[in-house]
């Protein structure tokens, strides 16, 4: 395409226009919306692997059935945006068992969160209670994204993920009036997902690649804003629980309203996130490729009946 093209797409995206799936687009903003998508749909897949071996574990069947719908929706959110990368990824040919396989070959990488340790009931309450609520945070950010479908198809993931979190705000609040063990359990997993939500939102310093995706408004707040939004709106809910922020330096500046806090180990979380070496990467890879293989013939029948359709059809 001709320099003209991508000077009127940018025109487009300054006047606050929406780009659709049909539209024309510049190669860099396609990738950079695929890397993104398929990350986020990856991740959300994998997210369900923390959860999932707290169904048979979970306190009542009330619980176990709520976590299951939960699970179930994660996998859902999965699914649907892995048709959006699968569609942005025609040009190359890249198909949906290919997307699918690449979080098993170490092409994909994934929210640092889904790579950690749930060890208590606490913690699976927790991951709704800060992991969702921090994806909120996120993806609301990202429902004015320059790309359309993006966008409308947020709009479902958010609504769902708000009752993600209350769920999990039902499981804390029930720990927090509970027994002095329960609260001590508790306060363990805000021990053990603080640090890991301060890395969540990504480096003060944004990457090129984020830095492009800012200029193409695929995205329109730096990791820094959204760090700070969710720091503001959790602080506070953990201390009316009277429960401890695991963070000394965690203060709020009275002019600015900014947080300060203890910066994670960068390095240690990032080796994590690009070389799946966490506490738990290995084993949730596996029972991914496990799923991925056992489920290979369903895949093969239903595209195989798909083409007898079409060729009835015809």
């Amino acid at each position: 395409m001709s320099e003209a093209a991508e000077t009127r797409f940018m025109e487009r995206i300054e006047a606050g226009e929406l780009i659709e799936a049909t539209d024309w687009m510049p190669e860099e903003y396609r990738k950079l919306l695929i890397k993104q998508i398929h990350m986020h749909g990856i991740s959300e897949i994998m997210g369900a692997y923390p959860e999932r071996e707290w169904v048979t574990k979970a306190p009542t069947i009330e619980r176990k059935l709520a976590l299951n719908a939960k699970i179930q929706d994660e996998i859902g959110h999965g699914q649907i945006l892995m048709r959006l990368a699968e569609d942005l990824s025609r040009p190359y040919n890249r198909g949906r068992e290919i997307l699918m396989s690449d979080v098993i070959e170490g092409r994909v990488k994934f929210h640092n969160v889904f790579h950690m340790a749930a060890p208590t009931w606490a913690d699976a309450g927790v991951v709704s209670f800060l992991v969702d609520g921090g994806a909120i945070v996120t993806q609301t950010s990202l429902l004015t994204s320059s790309y359309a479908p993006y966008g409308r198809m947020l709009k479902r993931i958010v609504a769902e993920e708000s009752f993600h979190m209350q769920y999990g705000e039902a499981i804390i609040l029930a720990l927090a009036s509970g027994t002095e063990e329960q609260r001590e359990m508790l306060q363990g997993a805000i021990d053990r997902w603080w640090p890991t939500m301060m890395f969540f939102f990504g480096p003060r310093e944004m990457g090129k690649g984020s830095q492009r995706m800012m200029y193409y408004r695929i995205r329109s707040q730096t990791n820094e804003e959204l760090r700070q939004k969710f720091i503001n709106r959790y602080i506070p809910r953990i201390k009316t629980l009277g429960l401890k922020v695991p963070d000394p330096a965690a203060k709020q500046d009275p002019d600015t309203g900014v947080w300060s806090y203890t910066d994670p180990d960068w390095e240690w979380y990032s080796n994590v996130v690009y070389n799946n070496v966490g506490p738990k990467s290995q084993e949730r890879i596996a029972l991914r490729r496990q799923a991925h293989n056992d489920l290979r013939w369903f895949r093969e029948a239903r595209m195989r009946a798909v083409e007898v359709d079409a060729s009835v059809g015809a």
